[in-house]
C-alpha cells in the first residue's frame, strides 16, 4: 500500500505529465528516490470529465518503474486512447485523474471466488484479450456474471466465452484519484 504522500506525489506527476502532453507545462522530473515509487509496476491512468470517461490507458505488466509508468500512461490516456479525440489544453483543468496501481495477475481457479469491486479481470482466448479494472464493475453496479460478460465483450469475444474455454485472470489494484470517494489521501 502506498502512503498518502506517495499517492499525492503520483497524482501530481500524472497531472504534470497530462499538462505537458497538451503543451501546458514542462516535462515532469522523474528523479524520485523512493523505493515504492521506483519499483517496476503496472498501472492505468484514467481521465474523466464530470464523471464521464475521457481516456484510459495502462499496462498490467511491471515493465518500468511506477513513476515512469504513471507519467507515460497519463500522456497516453490524453493523446493515444483510440476511443477519444486527443485532450486539449482547454480541457485539462476539467479533467479528473484516477490511478490504478496493479498487483500481479494470476489465473482464476474458481469463478465463484471473484469479488466485485476487489478484483479486476482479464479474459483471453484465441489471441483476443480484454481487461476491466476492479472499479468498473462497481461503477456500473454489475454482479459477477455481468462483469465476466462485459470483460469478454471488451476482448471482442461472445459474452459467454468465460464459460466456453476462455482463460480468466484476476488482479487487484490500489485505486486513488483527484475525486477519491474515501476523501483525501492520508498516511493512516
Amino acid at each position: 500500500m502506498l502512503t498518502g504522500h506517495q499517492r499525492d506525489l503520483l497524482l501530481r506527476l500524472a497531472r504534470q505529465s497530462l499538462r505537458h502532453a497538451v503543451g501546458a507545462d514542462v516535462a515532469p522530473d522523474l528523479n524520485i528516490d523512493d523505493p515504492a515509487l521506483t519499483r517496476d509496476s503496472g498501472a492505468f491512468v484514467t481521465l474523466k470529465v464530470r464523471g464521464h470517461l475521457r481516456g484510459c490507458i495502462g499496462y498490467i505488466e511491471p515493465l518500468a518503474p511506477l513513476v515512469e509508468t504513471v507519467s507515460s500512461m497519463a500522456r497516453a490516456a490524453a493523446l493515444e486512447d483510440p476511443r477519444f479525440p486527443v485532450v486539449t489544453a482547454d480541457e485539462e483543468p476539467d479533467i479528473d485523474i484516477e490511478i490504478s496501481v496493479m498487483s500481479p495477475i494470476s489465473l482464476v481457479d474458481d469463478l465463484e471466488k471473484i469479488e466485485v469491486g476487489r478484483h479486476g479481470l482479464i479474459v483471453e482466448q484465441g489471441g483476443l484479450r480484454g481487461l476491466l479494472l476492479p472499479q468498473v464493475a462497481t461503477e456500473w453496479d454489475w454482479d459477477r456474471e455481468e462483469f465476466l460478460r462485459h470483460t469478454c465483450m471488451k476482448a471482442g469475444l461472445p459474452p459467454e466465452a468465460y464459460r466456453q474455454g476462455a482463460k480468466v485472470y484476476w488482479f487487484e489494484a490500489e485505486v486513488f484519484g483527484d475525486k477519491d470517494p474515501n476523501g483525501p489521501a492520508t498516511d493512516e
